[in-house]
């Protein structure tokens, strides 16, 4: 497995490049701004983008989505209940930022229990609401996608409109705390960390692990 990460637009939003070596297969994951050096990885790499993964519906996570789905044909997966902030620039809070957009429809559905394979990949999904109603984080081997799930030393933010604090702590607790330790953590934004590192310097689970 190879990741290259690249921090995008105003927002620092983490966009992963995620392929197997041997077949050449890849994902791309939340791109959220349109930006050239992602086009620059698929094509020197020669990558076939199978999917576009997204861990939830806000803009930030978005904004990048017609770009490579326009140069690969990649499939867009989100999850159903995050659905419809791919077209509804309400839903997906690009109006917060006065730049309304939408896009077109998903192509599929990501599940809890459903695993998507990229080339000899297994991408496991974990549904983490909280943050968002659809919020997923991917497992890959020994690492895990979090989008705006976990971050270093910190969660994502509960305050917009679909959001639930105890649904996220619980979510985190229950499904992402109990894998091992050395789990890496590649967050939505920010920098990379540890499941072992969250558990033990999270402060927002003092007392809770």
């Amino acid at each position: 497995m190879e990741v290259i990460k690249k921090s995008l637009g105003q927002m620092g939003t983490n966009c992963y490049v995620l392929w197997d070596e041997k077949s050449g297969e890849a994902a791309v994951i939340d791109p959220g701004f349109r930006d050239q050096r992602i086009v620059d990885i698929i094509n020197q790499k020669k990558l076939k983008v199978k999917y576009i993964l997204l861990t939830h519906g806000h803009f930030d996570h978005l904004g990048g989505v017609s770009q490579i789905r326009d140069l690969t044909g990649a499939k867009v997966l989100i999850h159903r209940n995050d659905a419809d902030c791919l077209t509804n620039a309400g839903r997906n809070l690009s109006t917060l930022v006065g730049m309304p957009f939408d896009l077109t429809a998903a192509d599929g559905y990501l599940s809890e229990g459903e695993d998507v394979k990229i080339g000899d990949l297994t991408v496991q999904v974990f549904h983490t609401p909280g943050h968002s109603k659809g919020g997923v984080c991917f497992l890959v081997g020994d690492t895990l996608f979090a989008g705006d799930t976990l971050f270093h030393a910190s969660i994502g933010r509960t305050d917009f409109a679909d959001g639930d604090l105890g649904e996220l702590l619980n979510g985190i607790q229950s499904k992402l705390f109990v894998l091992d330790d050395a789990i890496k953590v590649l967050p939505g934004h920010g920098e990379n960390t540890t499941i072992g590192y969250e558990k033990a310097c999270n402060p927002f689970f003092k007392g809770r692990v």
